[in-house]
């Protein structure tokens, strides 16, 4: 039982990762219905950027998430109009194969930037200890992750229930047209959806970069489609479901490694993404809806 219950403290901060990372793509569906596949790789952006935040200008790790998170949403607004927005009234197929683009150059770009080398986080940025509670071993990093995440999230929901910007959100998820009649600026709406969901990314690029302690160009490419299959599990579209799936793969990801081998876990996440879409497509929280003919 300690075991297990050492196994439930370990996912819950790697899920709370993924949990970030699967609101981004989340959000950007339910406005303008496009799988952002990118958004992995602006995860991986987030973590250079926090990286040589601490490196080159001896930041603390706050100052170097909070300069992640701007510098993503510039750029996730900057993909946004040069990528996406001109693609808009195209077809869907179109738009998912640009997303893929902007992922693969972001990748390799930043590789003949960078180099294909990992880079360690600085032990000095956040120095890791351990806490015994119960019999549990608790590390003050994974306690940061999940309070970072937490609160996020918590202002992610007061932003989209209680603010002017959040009704305007809603509004165009549902209906653009109607938002448009109701004076709504579905651009600036949908702008405004791909900077904060760039900027929780970043956030957890930070997170993941404290977690393993490494970041490197190609990182963003399996959280991102774990935290993707998060989404389809919890319901594309759906805030709530998004948090609720990202949970749920990183405990189930941490059982795999626990109790199993860790080389299974990638099958495992992606085999919960095969059983969902036979068996409920529209997640956990989605509901089906059927269409007129």
């Amino acid at each position: 039982m300690l075991e297990f219950t050492q196994q439930i403290v370990n996912g819950l901060s790697l899920g709370a990762i993924y949990a970030l990372i699967a609101l981004g793509y989340t959000m950007v569906y339910g406005i303008i219905k496009l799988i952002n596949f990118a958004h992995g790789d602006i995860m991986m952006v987030g973590a250079l950027v926090s990286y040589f935040s601490l490196t080159l200008l001896g930041t603390n790790i706050f100052v170097a998430m909070a300069a992640a998170m701007i510098a993503c949403a510039v750029f996730g607004v900057l993909i946004e109009k040069i990528a996406y927005r001109p693609l808009r009234n195209s077809t869907r197929i179109a738009a998912l194969i640009t997303a893929i683009g902007v992922s693969l150059f972001l990748e390799y770009f930043t590789i003949f930037i960078f180099g294909p080398a990992q880079k360690v986080f600085p032990a000095s940025a956040f120095p890791i200890k351990a806490y015994a509670l119960g019999g549990l071993s608790v590390l003050n990093k994974d306690v940061f992750v999940f309070v970072s995440a937490v609160v996020l999230m918590i202002i992610l929901q007061y932003i989209i229930k209680w603010t002017k910007t959040g009704k305007a959100m809603r509004a165009v998820s549902l209906d653009q047209e109607a938002a448009v009649l109701m004076g709504i600026s579905v651009d600036k709406t949908i702008s405004i959806t791909f900077a904060i969901g760039s900027a929780l990314a970043a956030a957890a690029g930070v997170m993941l970069g404290i977690y393993y302690n490494t970041v490197n160009p190609l990182m963003g490419i399996i959280p991102g489609l774990k935290a993707f299959v998060a989404a389809v599990l919890g319901g594309i579209g759906i805030i709530p479901g998004a948090m609720v799936g990202g949970f749920v793969m990183g405990l189930l990801e941490t059982m795999v490694s626990g109790y199993g081998n860790s080389l299974y876990r990638d099958a495992v996440a992606f085999g919960v993404l095969i059983f969902i879409l036979l068996i409920k497509p529209s997640g956990i929280f989605g509901e089906d809806t059927g269409e007129k003919v």
